[in-house]
């Protein structure tokens, strides 16, 4: 059987880029989609590009809230953007922080950005084109985990979502 094609990902940090950053969110009621977002994710799945999410989540280490709680906000998230025919492929998350207070997850984790770990997990198990692929954060940590992981990475400071995509990335 052949191998499948590979094709360019778009992988999102969470917080800061596709939702409001409001500090460790993890409840419904705490989440905002940043504006334009759920439209960016639909310019890539109609772009067909893979849509992946690298998110770091140390609230779970510091004992904020718990994992169960980070997945049910993540079904919700994949809920909504189905409403608007859009979808994430595949979500990675680093639940580890080494000053946390949850002795299982209080340990340092190359998942957790600057590391690439979730994007080098992610390129692992899907047919992804590193050179064409792009990382959008907003933070200097995610760009370091992009360069690490031998991809492109930009960085997002606010606005309409789906105009920086557009501009920054999908009419090049």
């Amino acid at each position: 059987m052949p191998e499948p094609a590979r094709k360019p990902a778009v992988i999102f940090d969470r917080d800061g880029v596709l939702n409001i950053d409001r500090g460790y969110v993890a409840r419904r009621e705490n989440f905002q989609w940043v504006d334009g977002a759920i439209d960016a994710v639909k310019l890539f799945n109609k772009a067909g590009w893979h849509v992946f999410v690298a998110t770091n989540q140390s609230g779970i280490a510091r004992g904020l809230y718990k994992e169960a709680e980070m997945h049910a906000l993540h079904d919700f998230m994949k809920r909504e953007l189905m409403r608007h025919d859009a979808y994430i492929d595949d979500i990675r998350f680093c639940p580890y922080h080494p000053e946390g207070s949850i002795p299982e997850y209080s340990r340092v984790s190359d998942w957790r950005k600057p590391g690439p770990g979730m994007i080098i997990d992610l390129m692992k198990h899907w047919p992804v084109d590193r050179l064409a692929s792009v990382l959008i954060g907003d933070k200097d940590t995610d760009i370091q985990a992009a360069i690490a992981a031998g991809i492109r990475g930009l960085k997002f400071s606010g606005g309409n979502l789906a105009e920086f995509v557009q501009r920054e990335v999908l009419s090049r």
